[in-house]
């Protein structure tokens, strides 16, 4: 059971809208080392963040295409291309907020999302939202770690 704990807190971090901001608190719940519950989270919350910035942009354009829901997502092109000329030269310290800031919406899988449409290249872009997803986990883990300890003072 052991081996599986790690497993299922990796996968935890890896879903959508969850990511290391579920799997930390209840790596904590379970009683498991906080040295330990951090890595594992954070490479399970990384994991499809190069995937989803190589692939988002095409499988946009190809909803794009489809006839009641198209228009939605060629707004959602265009506005993204209208945005990254105006973002500029700050893109890269606005996305680190958006992953960094654990807030609903925001993590890695919204900012990789953010970079395929701004059409970051995709080291900077992991890079950055790996540093994102270091201090989000760090924010988590302190008040998941404080919350547990003192639930059990």
């Amino acid at each position: 059971m052991f081996e599986n704990q790690w497993f299922y807190l990796f996968c935890i971090s890896m879903l959508p809208v969850v990511e290391l901001r579920g799997g930390i608190p209840v790596g904590a719940a379970m009683g498991l080392p906080f040295w330990a519950v951090y890595p594992v989270c954070i490479l399970g919350n990384l994991l499809p963040a190069p995937f989803l910035i190589l692939f988002a942009k095409t499988v946009l354009q190809k909803l794009a295409t489809l006839p009641k829901v198209g228009g939605f997502f060629s707004r959602l092109i265009r506005r993204a291309d209208e945005r990254a000329e105006q973002i500029g030269k700050y893109e890269k310290w606005g996305l680190f907020l958006l992953v960094a800031i654990p807030l609903p919406g925001t993590g890695a899988w919204t900012g990789s999302l953010v970079a395929s449409v701004l059409r970051m290249r995709l080291l900077p872009a992991v890079l950055i939202i790996a540093a994102g997803v270091m201090v989000s986990g760090l924010i988590v883990s302190g008040v998941s770690y404080g919350v547990f300890a003192a639930l059990a003072a």
